[in-house]
C-alpha cells in the first residue's frame, strides 16, 4: 500500500506564515504529481498548487504569489509554504500524490489532511 502523511498544521494569525510537509511511504515504485488541496466546510475541495516529478508548478488563483510548493523526490516528500495568510485559507488541507506502485498499478492517493486555521 501507500500512505500519504501530512504535518504542519495549526493556528496561525492573519498576514502569517506555515509550512505543511506530506511523505509518501510504502511500496512506491515512481511518483508523478505531488499536490494540496484544501476543503472548507460546507466547501468542495479545491487545487491549491500541484507540482510535476520535474518540478513543474501549477497554482490555485486564489494562492498564486503566497503559497509556494516544492518537493524532494529522495525524501519521496512534498511542501507547503504558506506566506501571508487569511482567514479565508483555513481549511482542511489534503495532500495527493500519483503513485505507480512496485508491482505496475498507478493510482492517486491521498493523505489524511491536516487542519489550518487563520485567525486572530
Amino acid at each position: 500500500q501507500v500512505q500519504l502523511v501530512e504535518s504542519g498544521g495549526g493556528l496561525v494569525q492573519p498576514g502569517g506564515s506555515l509550512r505543511l510537509s506530506c511523505v509518501a511511504s510504502g511500496s512506491i515504485f515512481i511518483i508523478y504529481d505531488m499536490g494540496w488541496y484544501r476543503q472548507a466546510p460546507g466547501e468542495q475541495r479545491e487545487l491549491v498548487a500541484v507540482i510535476t516529478s520535474g518540478g513543474s508548478t501549477n497554482y490555485g488563483d486564489s494562492v498564486k504569489g503566497r503559497f509556494t510548493i516544492s518537493r524532494d523526490n529522495a525524501k519521496k516528500t512534498v511542501y507547503l509554504q504558506m506566506n501571508s495568510l487569511k482567514p479565508e485559507d483555513t481549511a482542511v488541507y489534503y495532500c495527493n500524490a500519483e503513485v505507480r506502485r512496485l508491482g505496475g498499478d498507478r493510482n492517486y492517493y491521498w493523505g489524511q489532511g491536516t487542519q489550518v486555521t487563520v485567525s486572530s
